[in-house]
């Protein structure tokens, strides 16, 4: 009956529309009542969700990417990443898939890539004679590699999620070859629908000028070697590796770039406040939930129900990404990470699956559902940028769906795609 109360509750509220956050909470204290636990129960285990030194990254890596967007790096990258592939069919969705690549290395944020890239690329394209669907489409899609890339700060929460025992440091590593795949074969599907809708291509600017743009660019780039190599050698924490990037990208925007002025600092700082006050809250309630679940056993159960389906890795794996892209579709990601890894990480553990290789599968799987109707905040942005509705968009965004797909089951059924470069550096 426990388990009835405890999803029944969250589950009615999210379809009557209540923020996520207050789901979690509610069905948690709801549920505690129902047990004859004390209530104070719900709100130690939030505290002990949120009072967490790793969680410190996550706003860090926030305000780092709301100053680059703010100060000028993004529109650098994007000229960079347009006289290097802006020539090839479907110029400026290659141009926007590159830039995404480039500029998902230093944000970690896929809402802020929608944004910023979006924000650039999409008008320019409407006037280009692109689709407006085609255009939101590759950008949005294009923005899930930054889930994948260092600094995302969903493998923070992964790992914390986990009790902290899974190397961030290893699984920053992990995604990066997943991530260029996916990059990859995003180029290769945008080219072949701008081919098939007869899309132009770009001049190519000449070796000199991709040069000096690539130069302008190369500050906001060292970014992403100044995070990965710092974490990777041991220099620093991922934790300390965030307070570096805000420091970093206060010291381009401001004395380099001089283009971050007062009012755009004040409104990156307020926004990286209430974004960080948000995801807290979710954490916290998210905490709470979990502990229920693993209170009342739900990870055992779930064992023993795929036991009675399969003891095939294989198929273990499928099913849990069928069941990921389900869930993925009506809840955020950070949520969902919080409250399913503990759930599914002992599961695939007992399977004998690596848990560094899972937390690939899961951002990628979970990203996927960033751009799924109804609960999709990255379709909503690009949506929004593009001024299209949802399901204008998704009458041909199904190209895209299946290049993520299969880059999906290729990263779920080839473990060295994610374990090999972590290998490299042990």
């Amino acid at each position: 009956m426990e388990l009835w109360i405890l999803f029944g509750v969250f589950t009615l509220l999210m379809l009557i529309g209540t923020p996520i956050a207050f789901c979690l909470g509610v069905a948690s204290f709801a549920t505690v009542l129902y047990m004859g636990l004390p209530p104070l129960v719900v709100f130690q285990r939030m505290n002990s969700g949120m009072n967490v030194f790793s969680l410190i990254a996550v706003p860090f890596f926030i305000y780092a990417g709301d100053l680059m967007v703010r100060g000028g790096i993004a529109q650098r990258i994007v000229a960079f990443a347009g006289a290097l592939v802006g020539h090839l069919r479907g110029g400026l969705g290659q141009v926007n898939i590159a830039a995404s690549t480039m500029f998902g290395g230093i944000s970690g944020s896929a809402v802020a890539e929608a944004a910023a890239v979006g924000g650039l690329m999409i008008p320019q394209m409407k006037a280009r004679g692109y689709g407006v669907d085609y255009a939101v489409n590759v950008t949005s899609m294009a923005a899930l590699i930054a889930l994948l890339l260092p600094p995302s700060h969903n493998m923070i929460i992964y790992s914390i999620s986990a009790g902290g025992k899974i190397s961030i440091a290893d699984l920053f590593t992990a995604g990066i070859i997943p991530g260029l795949l996916f990059a990859a074969a995003l180029m290769v599907t945008a080219y072949f629908v701008a081919r098939s809708r007869g899309y132009p291509v770009e001049p190519f600017p000449g070796l000199a000028a991709a040069l000096r743009l690539g130069i302008v660019a190369v500050p906001g780039l060292l970014l992403i070697g100044i995070i990965f190599g710092g974490v990777r050698s041991g220099i620093f924490t991922a934790t300390e590796s965030s307070c570096v990037a805000v420091i970093y990208a206060l010291l381009v925007t401001m004395f380099l770039y001089r283009q971050m002025s007062w009012s755009q600092f004040v409104h990156s700082t307020l926004g990286a406040v209430r974004t960080t006050s948000m995801v807290l809250l979710i954490i916290g309630t998210a905490a709470a939930f979990s502990w229920l679940m693993a209170f009342l056993k739900v990870p055992a159960a779930l064992i023993a129900s795929l036991n009675a389906i399969s003891e095939n890795p294989l198929v273990i794996l499928l099913l849990l990404n069928v069941l990921m892209l389900f869930l993925g579709t009506f809840m955020d990601m950070g949520p969902m990470i919080i409250i399913t890894t503990p759930i599914f990480l002992p599961v695939v553990q007992a399977y004998g699956i690596d848990p560094v290789h899972f937390g690939v599968i899961m951002i990628l799987n979970l990203g996927i559902g960033l751009n799924t109707p109804p609960v999709g905040s990255v379709q909503f942005v690009a949506c929004a940028v593009g001024k299209i509705s949802v399901w204008e968009a998704m009458r041909s965004i199904w190209p895209f769906y299946a290049a993520g797909v299969i880059v999906l089951m290729a990263v779920t059924y080839i473990p060295a795609i994610s374990l090999w470069l972590p290998s490299v550096f042990k």
